[in-house]
């Protein structure tokens, strides 16, 4: 019987198939299933920065709403911070999927500053969760802002958020960057346990008719895996972190080229979105028989074995290769 347990953020898992933050993870009884099903962890939906800022200017019209209507009311209620409060449903639910569940549970937080956001960390790890994940998803649009300072940014959040928790810490990126490999190697060394590639922008339309911008959202195919799985590649070996591979997992052969690449666990959700829970278990059943018909015996002995480090073209994954690709077509 071949062995397809592997080991993410320090957590031993049963698969390397993970149910990454989708809309999946909001209710209790859909998580009981994807367990059932076999997934290995989940990553709870991202609480967003917006919300916490929204519901605590929300909160402090509440608490001073009349006071000034009467002298004696205008100090009876201290002030209340921007950060201050915030969706503590969102820590409660964690709780519950915690005392429900047996596999691991990842909260997930989506922000790009620090101040009472930590605070957020620090309350999702005392709500049980197994390890946090940080999605460093931001659109710079200012063209004063420069890619320096926004990754000084990120990176003295990763640091301030390190510093407060103690449970595993994964970061969630996007593909772009102009150095990804040295900004990868910054976050581990300022406390990221583990990098999650790629987050995916989800980009707005134009309704013609409306004359209106109107939201998205477009689901993965396979034919997405192959940024990651680039990237992945090339940093396995020399960047200190785990990888973990989101955006274009549909199938057995798409896990199976994530975990050569070198990612310890792969993370699904548009596959599940569109076909259903019950693809997980189809999807381990086709992966332990390919290990078994190509004589594989465990997970851990092909992570990272087609990575750069480990081919024969390490040129394959650079430019070098760009013309060859051009030509072949």
């Amino acid at each position: 019987m071949v062995d397809i347990t592997t080991k993410y953020l320090g957590l031993e898992l049963k698969n390397p198939l993970v149910a990454s933050a989708s809309p999946l993870s909001y209710k209790t009884d859909t998580v009981k299933k994807l367990e059932e099903s076999g997934a290995s962890a989940v990553v709870m939906y991202s609480l967003f920065e917006e919300q916490i800022i929204q519901e605590s200017i929300k909160m402090q019209q509440d608490l001073t709403r009349g006071t000034n209507q009467f002298a004696e009311a205008l100090t009876y209620i201290p002030e209340v911070g921007t950060y201050s409060i915030g969706p503590d449903d969102y820590v409660k639910r964690l709780n519950k999927l915690k005392e429900s569940v047996n596999i691991p549970v990842i909260g997930s937080l989506n922000g790009v500053s620090t101040g009472g956001w930590i605070d957020y960390a620090k309350k999702i790890e005392q709500a049980g969760a197994d390890a946090l994940e940080l999605n460093l998803y931001y659109l710079a649009t200012d063209p004063d802002l420069t890619s320096a300072e926004l990754e000084e940014t990120y990176i003295t959040l990763v640091r301030d958020v390190r510093e407060q928790i103690h449970i595993p810490l994964a970061v969630k990126l996007s593909p772009f960057y102009t150095a990804l490999p040295n900004f990868s190697r910054r976050l581990a060394k300022a406390g990221a346990n583990a990098l999650v590639l790629f987050n995916r922008f989800y980009q707005p339309d134009f309704d013609l008719e409306a004359l209106e911008v109107v939201p998205n959202l477009v689901l993965s195919n396979s034919d997405e895996l192959r940024l990651p799985l680039r990237w992945i590649a090339i940093l396995y070996g020399r960047v200190n972190v785990d990888f973990a591979l989101t955006s274009g997992v549909h199938n057995a052969t798409d896990v199976l080229k994530s975990l050569m690449a070198g990612a310890r666990v792969t993370m699904m959700a548009s596959e599940l979105l569109q076909n259903g829970i019950a693809r997980i278990p189809q999807i381990l059943d086709d992966l332990r028989l390919w290990m078994e018909e190509n004589e594989y015996e465990s997970v851990s002995q092909m992570v990272g074995s087609m990575s750069q480090q480990a081919v024969s073209e390490p040129a394959s994954f650079e430019r070098a290769n760009y013309m060859r690709v051009l030509s072949s077509y």
